[in-house]
């Protein structure tokens, strides 16, 4: 019998009207890895950040191996032997990479009150290359690295105290395909050493790959746990959502025509480090789909069009001849981004959902310079109710949403602004598959009304079923172009980033 290493008994948690976990009580053996699912504003999430003192415990009680947790922040959770890596950015800019390793750990560094610098950033390198993440350097700044990287130093700050439990939060959207497999050995050693992960994923072939069993949560209630060899994707979607979820998401249409007419060129674009000579058509009503390894250069590309990259050469041209050369500009000229880092990029996480919502529509909506309080609520209500956001109401937070959630946000910006030319870096990333749908849904329908898509992604399905074209890039280079068809493949794909 499984020796019961964690138990959750009655937790509950409200936010204002929203209970966000609902009398949650479930139990977690040594040894295991335990996933932890639901839709986007389910509850888990949350249930994980009061395990780990990001949240108090509203009701309830956690109980780690036989002590009851009072815990009041992370380190505490730290001491009692939780730890998590969070989905979004969990480093502090302005802090050194042995800096962040060490937060709130750093007695050991510690002499009369003065830090040993030298001492913290050695044992920092030690530490990153014993993980095999030996290209990032302990006394560098943070900042100087890109969004994975400083997810590797999460890892690292996360798990080198062999914690009794390890949660990992949606880490593996922003990994490299290597990255992920570094982070799945580091969760099977912490299973070979009787110790727990709780995992939490949206994507459902990893978890029956990775995960010993499944907790589903719906609504911020305990559904059920399964063991992963006694389900498929589909008994683990219907268990999500509470009835049968189709599995074509994607576009069922070949052989459509892309239209001739061109609505942006991108000509001879460099960003030095990034990406080298890019040349490109975007046409009307077309989804163009990049593709790509880690540090390919694909997400530099969304940048470079919406005039975020300060340092790019050469040019990116709308129809009219207008050239696109910085984010105000490309604004007005009805052109929209939602970055990959969804929390650092495209949402103010401490504004409410209005205000972000309006945000690149103020001029649009002002009369004359005089803005409207009515006007403002009505028109990010009615754009917050077409995405099905899942709220309060539009005055809560951004920072209190879910991540599906914060991404309906992005999307409700963009459609109320009536952007003619989207630019979609990693849509789904973190994202249940009923929003994936819904998503998807949108991205037709808004093709359909002539408004073109620029997709990067780093799902390879997502590319192949929802583009019309699909360019791979490898190096900082475009390496091969596809149309849409049937018979293409994950492998002619994988062929020409390789």
């Amino acid at each position: 019998m499984s020796e019961i290493l964690l138990q959750a008994e009655n937790i509950d948690k409200r936010f204002g009207i929203t209970h966000a976990v609902d009398n949650v009580s479930l139990n977690i053996n040594r040894g295991e890895i335990r996933a932890l699912i639901g839709e986007n504003g389910s509850g888990k999430s949350t249930f994980c950040q009061m395990l780990c003192g990001i949240y108090t415990i509203g009701g309830g009680k956690f109980i780690l191996d036989g002590q009851e947790m009072h815990v009041k922040n992370q380190v505490e959770a730290n001491k009692m032997g939780v730890s998590i890596i969070v989905q979004e950015m969990g480093t502090l800019s302005g802090l050194t990479v042995a800096e962040n390793i060490f937060l709130g750990h750093e007695d050991p560094f510690m002499n009369h009150g003065i830090k040993n610098t030298r001492a913290m950033i050695r044992e920092g390198q030690k530490l990153l290359d014993e993980y095999g993440f030996n290209n990032i350097k302990a006394g560098a700044m943070i900042d100087n690295y890109n969004f994975e990287d400083r997810k590797l130093v999460e890892i690292v700050k996360a798990t080198y105290m062999k914690p009794k439990i390890l949660i990992v939060d949606e880490t593996t959207t922003a990994l490299s395909q290597n990255g992920r497999l570094e982070l799945y050995k580091i969760m099977d050693a912490v299973r070979a050493d009787n110790r727990s992960v709780i995992f939490i994923s949206h994507d459902l072939g990893e978890i029956l790959e990775h995960c010993d069993t499944i907790s589903i949560l719906r609504d911020g209630e305990y559904i059920d746990t399964v063991n992963s060899k006694d389900v498929n994707e589909d008994d683990l979607k219907r268990l999500m959502v509470g009835r049968e979820i189709g599995s074509a998401y994607y576009r069922t249409d070949y052989g459509k025509p892309i239209s001739d007419e061109v609505v942006l060129t991108v000509k001879n674009v460099t960003v030095p480090g990034q990406i080298e000579d890019v040349n490109f058509e975007l046409h009307r009503g077309e989804i163009l789909g990049f593709g790509g390894l880690s540090e390919c250069g694909m997400h530099e590309i969304g940048k470079a069009v919406f005039g975020a990259s300060w340092d790019r050469q050469g040019d990116v041209v709308l129809a009219d001849g207008t050239e696109i050369t910085n984010i105000p500009q490309a604004i007005r000229h009805s052109i929209a981004y939602a970055s990959k880092d969804r929390d650092n990029e495209s949402v103010i996480l401490n504004e409410s959902i209005r205000n972000n919502i309006i945000l690149p529509s103020i001029e649009d909506l002002a009369n004359k310079h005089v803005l409207s309080a009515g006007k403002l609520n009505h028109f990010a209500k009615e754009f917050a109710d077409k995405m099905q956001t899942k709220m309060q109401g539009i005055n809560q937070f951004v920072s209190d949403l879910s991540g599906g959630n914060k991404q309906k946000v992005v999307l409700a910006r963009w459609l109320g602004k009536g952007s003619d030319i989207l630019v979609l870096d990693s849509p789904t990333r973190g994202i249940d598959v009923k929003v994936k749908q819904a998503i998807y849904a949108l991205m037709s329908e808004l093709t359909a009304q002539g408004k073109s898509i620029i997709m990067i992604s780093e799902e390879i399905p997502e590319l192949l079923g929802m583009s019309d074209r699909i360019m791979i890039m490898k190096d900082g280079k475009i390496n091969g172009t596809f149309m849409r068809s049937e018979s293409l493949s994950e492998e002619d794909l994988i062929a020409k980033m390789v």
